[in-house]
């Protein structure tokens, strides 16, 4: 995948600069000025050496750090228990990644405004309460309800967005306020029986519990998610070709995509060798794939990158500053409430303590460990499964090997403390190599 961090080749630009270099030559009549980091793959195996090294001196690591600490993790458990890469243990992560994960999707939207959205696990217990009040004790319908709680969290974090962005009060003091004023109404939505079973064969209930057995779904998905990665290395290759722009070769195109062939087909097999493809998981990938195109692709998405670098430099180049921040928070309190459908469907009901312990943390660190920075305008969607794999296979590992929770608190902290440690020594090295 093609990161969207501002330094990246190919990344978007801030809105307030022109939108392609291609359309700013022909306004200017000059000759497009070749981006030298494109070039230098012209060169070959040497090239993409050479610019794997100028990457990690200029402090552009990527998602290098995330990537080394899976296989580590998948090493070292697997070296401790060789249950961990069984198919049932894999085909579980899949499952459990689902609901903190795509909270995890709508934070990684507000930490690229640069700010903090501390009401998710709230926010997600209200999702969960409102479908279960509805649906089941007062018989509205499934979908129905399920529709409803998505409006909640996208009423309620459009809220906490007007508050920030047209009172003026800061996102981290509302975000709090609604963490606490959220919880209430959570408490008192589920009334004094204080839980709500899930029906059976219930949407929410399928949620969690749905996997399509047949081998031809997961082949199928990992068939589809090939063939459209190599659609869209194809399309940006013929654009750049078109405007004169140095272009990914073929023999890129072609290893990248084999790659992804790789891990996706290893994927569907793994899964295929347990229950088969699980609903949570295509419903988790097909956010993160609806926000990794919004967020590269649009209009919108340049706007987050913009504001969340300079906000005033945004707003003298005419972008509506404050409706993108209302935008982004109801973006993060609808994908909450989705969540907290998803923490539902796992415990068997709603109850008056869902989304709090640690949900609130985990979905954060989540975001942050997968490479999301947390100073605003740097960061992919991605982030989102990456930041949730490390999280999940840690809380995996240590479950197989009998280790009380305690065990996975401290761990999963000094990973997050490591992933911001590498974050600022990131930003620092590259104003010191002059690439901010």
């Amino acid at each position: 995948m093609s990161d969207t961090a501002r330094t990246e080749p190919g990344a978007q630009p801030d809105a307030a600069a022109p939108a392609d270099p291609a359309d700013q030559a022909a306004a200017s009549g000059a000759t497009p000025v070749a981006d030298p980091r494109l070039l230098v793959r012209e060169q070959g195996v040497r090239g993409y050496l050479t610019d794997f090294r100028r990457r990690v001196r200029s402090g552009e690591l990527g998602s290098l750090p995330v990537v080394v600490s899976l296989i580590l993790i998948a090493i070292v458990f697997q070296s401790l228990n060789g249950k961990f890469l069984s198919a049932g243990s894999l085909s579980d992560i899949s499952v459990y990644i689902a609901g903190t994960g795509i909270m995890a999707t709508g934070i990684v939207f507000v930490l690229l405004l640069g700010e903090i959205d501390l009401s998710v696990g709230s926010v997600a217990g209200v999702g969960a309460a409102v479908w279960a009040v509805l649906s089941v004790t007062h018989d509205v319908g499934d979908w129905t309800g399920v529709v409803l709680a998505l409006g909640a969290g996208l009423v309620i974090g459009g809220l906490h967005g007007f508050f920030f962005a047209k009172v003026g009060v800061p996102a981290f003091v509302v975000t709090l306020a609604g963490f606490l004023g959220w919880s209430g109404l959570q408490i008192w939505l589920m009334g004094s029986e204080g839980s709500i079973n899930t029906p059976a064969g219930s949407v929410v209930e399928d949620l969690t519990g749905f996997y399509f057995e047949d081998i031809a779904a997961a082949y199928g998905l990992a068939a589809v998610a090939t063939a459209a990665y190599a659609g869209s290395l194809l399309w940006d290759a013929r654009r750049r070709r078109a405007a004169r722009l140095p272009f990914r070769p073929m023999t890129e195109i072609g290893l990248r995509t084999g790659v992804l062939a790789v891990v996706v087909f290893a994927a569907a097999y793994i899964l295929n060798q347990s229950r088969g493809l699980p609903l949570a998981l295509v419903l988790f990938l097909t956010v993160l794939v609806i926000a990794d195109f919004t967020v590269r692709r649009t209009t919108f998405g340049r706007q987050v990158f913009a504001v969340g670098g300079n906000a005033e430099a945004a707003r003298r180049a005419g972008i509506p500053v404050d409706r993108i921040r209302i935008t982004v928070f109801a973006i993060s309190g609808m994908l909450a409430a989705f969540g907290g459908l998803f923490i539902a469907s796992l415990a068997g009901g709603a109850s008056k303590n869902l989304g709090g312990d640690n949900t609130l943390m985990n979905v954060i660190a989540a975001a942050v460990i997968g490479g999301t920075s947390l100073f605003g305008g740097r960061g992919k969607i991605w982030s989102a499964l990456l930041g949730i794999l490390v999280i999940q296979s840690i809380e995996q590992g240590l479950n197989l090997l009998g280790k009380p929770s305690e065990i996975q608190f401290m761990i999963t902290g000094a990973v997050l403390l490591a992933a911001v440690v590498i974050d600022s020594v990131s930003r620092r090295t590259q104003r010191t190599a002059g690439r901010t």
